[in-house]
């Protein structure tokens, strides 16, 4: 298999992106997948399509397809929701599993809505739970005996900062601690392996390296051993073993479907299904030994060319996630600029410019492109323009 693999994706001609760590780029088939279920699915056989069209099993394909992605076993991951929904059950059954312990740990980098939705499950329990988050390189020293849940994002949104999965679970087990993982800029992004690294939960969405669009659905996952005891904090009837034995009482399925709350969206799930597809006979490590080529170039030549920008993001490959990330005090106009000149990355407050590296549509001469048209908009202080100084609600 030869990266990259552009011919799976629709792309503007005249647009290098370089925000696949954000939005994944639409692969090619997604719409006519879509079109078909809306059309001939959903119209031609209305209800009928939960049997004939077999939407019913297409929650538990999907996870299939993610966990071949995530080093989980089939089985053991579970789709539908949003991300901040798995986040809050992850973190519900985790303090369950640890009922004598009053603290969760995160970490101050952690993307927000991880820490809104830690606060607002220790508000709606009220049971005296505290939220720790301190630095990312704090984290190690901060796990203790008080510790229930250790919830951390592998790969930090802002500047790509890298967690070494292997040795926090270890040490969160040590501790005793229940550990969970948010890979939402690690699926499809770096090589993950949840059953070597034992932890007891992960969760994450499917919009960015997964290419699932915009609100795909996310997945969570349970190690096997763990599910048994997990009680679902949002006890919905697609987590029931039986949904159409209409119990009056909540049964839990016997696998990590238990942790699936309402009906699926089908339509967004057919969508991730033909995405996934683009990852048919792809090594991640050979996507991860890509990404690292590319972002370096790109680090290189940056710097080479534009001494007015910062670089954020951990300088070492093995310490950083599939993207990198430079500090500019004008940060959010010269992100405009240079996507007014069709280099697509984005900003993150108060003076980051992100720019994902996404090998499956990628390849070298779009980053040295993407570098030239950078130095253009810096040194030649395009981003002065009027125009790029009026923000946007979505940065």
């Amino acid at each position: 298999m030869v990266l990259p693999k552009k011919h799976l994706f629709d792309l503007p001609d005249d647009v290098i992106y370089l925000d696949g760590n954000s939005l994944g780029a639409l692969p090619r088939g997604a719409a006519e997948r879509a079109t078909d279920v809306i059309r001939k699915e959903w119209g031609g056989e209305l209800i009928k399509a939960w049997n004939s069209a077999d939407w019913i099993s297409l929650p538990k394909r999907v996870g299939d397809q993610i966990a071949t992605l995530i080093g989980a076993p089939a089985g053991s991951v579970a789709t539908g929701d949003t991300l901040s929904i798995k986040v809050y059950q992850a973190l519900a059954a985790g303090l369950k599993l640890r009922p004598d312990r009053k603290v969760i740990l995160s970490d101050s980098g952690n993307f927000p809505t991880d820490l809104y939705m830690a606060q607002g499950l220790i508000d709606t329990i009220d049971k005296g739970y505290e939220l720790r988050a301190p630095a990312p390189e704090d984290v190690i020293a901060s796990i203790s005996e008080e510790v229930a849940v250790v919830m951390l994002t592998q790969v930090d949104y802002r500047s790509g900062r890298l967690h070494d999965m292997d040795d926090i679970t270890r040490r969160a087990h040590d501790a005793g601690a229940i550990m969970i993982w948010d890979l939402a800029h690690s699926a499809g992004a770096v090589p993950v392996d949840l059953t070597a690294s034992n932890a007891d939960f992960a969760v994450g969405c499917t919009y960015k390296y997964l290419n699932g669009g915009p609100g795909a659905p996310a997945f969570i996952y349970a190690r096997p051993d763990v599910v048994g005891d997990v009680q679902a904090a949002l006890a919905g009837w697609m987590g029931h073993d039986a949904p159409f034995a209409m119990e009056l009482g909540y049964r839990p399925a016997m696998t990590t479907e238990r942790l699936r709350v309402g009906t699926p969206p089908i339509v967004q799930l057919s969508i991730l299904e033909q995405a996934l597809k683009v990852w048919d006979g792809v090594s991640m490590e050979e996507v991860r030994a890509a990404s690292i080529e590319l972002s370096e170039t790109f680090i290189s030549e940056i710097e080479a060319r534009c001494p007015q920008v910062t670089l954020a993001s951990p300088r070492d490959a093995s310490q950083r996630g599939s993207q990198v990330s430079f500090a500019f005090e004008h940060g959010y106009a010269a992100m405009q600029a240079l996507i007014d000149r069709g280099v697509i990355g984005d900003f993150r407050a108060p003076d980051i410019m992100r720019f994902g590296f996404t090998p499956l549509y990628l390849d070298k001469n779009d980053v040295l492109r993407a570098c030239e048209i950078m130095e253009d908009v810096l040194n030649g202080e395009l981003w002065r323009d009027p125009k790029y100084q009026v923000k946007s609600r979505v940065t």
